[in-house]
């Protein structure tokens, strides 16, 4: 359904941003609960920057 369809996409996306998706939905995934609602953008693939690496 529609959130299969929402997963896909920044899976897809991710991969288009040159990021592992894995990696990238772990680290999102655990920031997401403190991320600071005027940050949120941060988090999207275009501008994912991982807090550590992998």
């Amino acid at each position: 359904g529609k959130r299969a369809a929402a997963l896909m996409s920044l899976i897809q996306s991710a991969k288009l941003n040159g990021h592992d998706p894995y990696a990238y939905l772990k680290d999102v995934l655990a920031r997401l609960p403190t991320q600071r609602a005027s940050e949120i953008a941060e988090l999207l693939p275009h501008n994912w920057m991982p807090l550590r690496i992998l």
